[in-house]
C-alpha cells in the first residue's frame, strides 16, 4: 500500500467514523489551542507589566526618608532623618554597584501660570540623568542639562498634559511660565507616557526644573531646611547587583545619619527591581500552570485518539485477517495502522496552531488596556505544543497498531465470520 493509498483509506476512516473522529481532533486541536493562548496571554501579561515598571524608571530604587526605629551610638529611636545635598556626592563615592544616585526635591504648592492659563502642579527639581532615570521621554525640544544645572537657569521641562493645560492649542517650547511669579522659560515637553504606578503624582502633570534652579526658588519646606530633600533616586549598574547597591546605600546613609544600617524604618526603599522580579516569578508560575492544564488537555486528546484506533483495529478485524493471510507481514499491518494515528493527531494540531496563531492576531487588533501588551504566542511555545502532539500521538498510536499486527488470521476470519 502506498502512502497516497493510505492516506486515502485514513480519510475513508474517518468519514465512516465522522462524530468520534471530529470528537477526538477537537481534543487534541483544542489542547494545542490552549497551550498556545495560554502561554501567550501569560507573556502578554508580563510585557503589559514590564512596560508599565520602565514608564516608571528604568530599575529604580526610590530611598525615601523616614523615622529610625533602632537605638543606635547612643541616640534615641524615633528620631526624624531628612537626606542632606552632602549625602549625594557620598552615596555615589561609596557605591561602586550603584550607577546613579540623584536627589528629588518637590513642591507642590506653587502658583503656575503663563499668559494663557492657569493650573496647579507638582514642581520637582533633580539632575539631568533624572529624565533618563524616569523615563522622561522628550517630545519636543530638550530636558535640561548640566550646563542649566551650573548656571542655575530658569528654564523647564513640561508634563505633556501640563504643556497642553497651560498652552491649550500651541507649541509651549520658548514660551514662558511663571512659578510663585518667578519666569521660567520652557525648553521641551515630554512625550505622552502611559503609568500605573508613581510616588508623588503622574509625570505628564508635572514642572521639572534643574536642582539648583529648584534649591534657590524653591527649597524644602519645614521641618526640612535648605539643604535638604525629598527623596534619593538610585539605579544599579546591572540588574544582578541591585542587592549590593540597595545594600551599599543604606551603609552609608546610616553613616552619614548616625542609625543602625539595618533599620529599615529610618531608610525605606521603594525596590522596582524586586517588584518586577517578583512579578516575573509570578507570571512565570502562571504560564507553566496555565501550559499544564492545556497538556492534560492534550493528553487527553490523545487517549481519544488511541479509542479511535483501537475501535478501527476491532471493525477492521477481518480486513486484517485477510491482508495477513494473504502475506502481508506484521510490519506492514503495524505501519499502517500507526500512520493512521499519526496522520490524525497532526491534522488536528495543525489545525489548533492556525487557530491559536489566527485568535492571536485577531485578539491583537483590538485596543488594550494599559497593564496588558495582548496576546504574544511564541515559535517556542508553539513548537513545544507540536513536539509534545508528536510524542503523544507517537504514544497513542503505538498500543492500536501492536495490537492489529498482532491479530491471528485464522482467529480474525473466524471471529468476523462468527460477529
Amino acid at each position: 500500500m502506498t502512502l497516497r493509498d493510505l492516506f486515502f483509506d485514513v480519510l475513508r476512516t474517518l468519514w465512516a467514523h465522522k462524530l468520534r473522529a471530529f470528537l477526538t481532533m477537537f481534543g487534541i486541536a483544542w489542547g494545542i489551542v490552549s497551550i498556545v493562548l495560554m502561554v501567550a496571554a501569560g507573556e502578554g501579561l508580563r510585557k503589559g507589566q514590564e512596560e508599565q515598571a520602565r514608564n516608571l524608571g528604568k530599575d529604580i530604587l526610590i530611598v525615601f526618608h523616614g523615622r529610625t526605629s533602632l537605638q543606635a551610638g547612643g541616640l534615641h529611636a524615633g528620631r526624624v532623618v531628612h537626606w542632606e545635598d552632602q549625602d549625594v556626592a557620598v552615596v555615589q563615592a561609596e557605591s561602586p554597584d550603584c550607577e546613579h544616585a540623584i536627589p528629588e526635591l518637590e513642591q507642590d504648592t506653587v502658583r503656575t501660570h503663563s499668559n494663557y492659563n492657569n493650573a496647579a502642579f507638582t514642581v520637582t527639581g533633580s539632575y539631568p540623568p533624572f529624565g533618563y532615570i524616569r523615563s522622561l521621554d522628550v517630545g519636543q525640544g530638550r530636558f535640561y542639562d548640566w550646563d542649566d544645572m551650573r548656571e542655575s537657569r530658569r528654564v523647564a521641562f513640561l508634563g505633556s498634559d501640563a504643556a497642553k493645560q497651560l498652552f491649550p492649542g500651541r507649541n509651549a517650547v520658548g514660551e514662558t511660565i511663571y512659578l510663585n511669579d518667578f519666569p521660567y522659560t520652557v525648553i521641551g515637553v515630554m512625550a505622552k507616557k502611559k503609568q500605573d504606578s508613581s510616588y508623588d503624582g503622574w509625570d505628564v502633570n508635572k514642572v521639572f526644573l534643574p536642582f539648583t534652579a529648584m534649591r534657590r526658588d524653591f527649597p524644602d519646606k519645614p521641618p526640612g531646611t535648605s539643604t535638604t530633600f525629598d527623596q534619593l533616586l538610585v539605579t544599579p549598574k546591572s540588574v544582578g547587583q541591585h542587592e549590593a547597591c540597595k545594600r551599599e546605600v543604606r551603609t552609608a546613609l546610616a553613616r552619614m545619619h548616625h542609625y543602625d544600617p539595618n533599620d529599615k524604618e529610618a531608610c525605606p526603599i521603594w525596590d522596582t527591581v524586586k517588584e518586577a522580579q517578583a512579578f516575573k516569578t509570578m507570571t512565570d508560575g502562571m504560564k507553566i500552570f496555565l501550559g499544564a492544564v492545556g497538556i492534560v488537555t492534550l493528553l487527553l486528546g490523545g487517549i481519544g485518539v488511541m479509542n479511535v484506533m483501537l475501535v478501527a483495529v476491532r471493525e477492521r478485524t477481518r480486513e486484517i485477517g485477510v491482508r495477513k493471510a494473504i502475506g502481508a507481514p506484521a510490519g506492514t499491518i503495524l505501519r499502517q495502522f500507526f500512520i493512521e494515528a499519526v496522520i490524525i493527531a497532526l491534522l488536528s494540531g495543525g489545525v489548533g496552531l492556525g487557530i491559536a496563531f489566527g485568535i492571536c492576531a485577531l485578539v491583537n487588533m483590538l485596543p488594550m488596556p494599559d497593564f496588558f501588551a495582548g496576546l504574544n504566542p511564541s515559535w517556542t511555545s508553539g513548537l513545544t505544543a507540536a513536539g509534545l502532539l508528536g510524542a503523544i500521538a507517537v504514544g497513542a498510536a503505538l498500543y492500536p497498531a501492536r495490537k492489529a499486527a498482532s491479530v491471528d488470521p485464522i482467529e480474525a476470519l473466524r471471529y468476523e465470520a462468527g460477529g
